[in-house]
């Protein structure tokens, strides 16, 4: 099943991002393979278990919205609730969101191919993350309200599929279709 796939290491070679190198570098180190479900939870800061507390990644959410102020993607900024202030990243540089959520756009309307294994592996895995991350809907807003309902129905039906069933028939996109499982458990 997609949910008890091992990740196996096929390059130790450094990305030259931080955390994708520390994640390597964790991944290396396990004594035998884990799931892509634990890696989640591991990656997430999300587990408890003591024993696998030496492959936690630490304080990921800052260290993501770090690397993107440092990219110039995002800005850093203390917003007052009345009783605290909370350090808010808003988004700076309007141009790459908008080319990303027009590469998604296209996915579903112009380019669409009707099916994921024809698909870009970027342009699934972003559908995916986007949708396990409740921000899909916000990215086709701004589309006219028939174009909206075209890309919606085409995005449930793509992530409405069986990840077991696409799993089998997948050729170099298994971990997407097994991070989808995972995320719809």
């Amino acid at each position: 099943s997609a949910l008890s796939f091992q990740v196996l290491l096929k390059s130790d070679a450094p990305t030259g991002d931080v955390l994708l190198d520390e994640t390597l570098r964790h991944i290396k180190a396990t004594e035998c393979a884990e799931t892509v479900q634990t890696w989640i939870e591991l990656l997430t800061g999300e587990t408890w278990n003591p024993f696998k507390l030496q492959y936690q990644l630490r304080n990921v959410r800052e260290r993501i919205a770090k690397a993107l102020v440092e990219k110039g993607i995002l800005t850093t900024e203390k917003q007052n609730f009345l009783l605290f202030d909370m350090t808010t990243h808003p988004v700076t540089n309007t141009t790459e969101k908008q080319r990303l959520v027009k590469k998604l756009q296209e996915s579903v309307l112009e380019r669409w191919v009707n099916d994921p294994h024809r698909m870009d592996c970027r342009t699934l895995a972003l559908l995916v993350l986007a949708h396990s991350s409740d921000v899909l809907e916000n990215v086709f807003a701004s589309l006219a309200d028939d174009q909206y309902d075209v890309a919606m129905n085409r995005t449930k039906d793509l992530l409405d599929m069986d990840p077991e069933v696409e799993v089998a028939k997948a050729r170099g996109t298994e971990m997407i279709w097994a991070v989808l499982a995972a995320f719809n458990k």
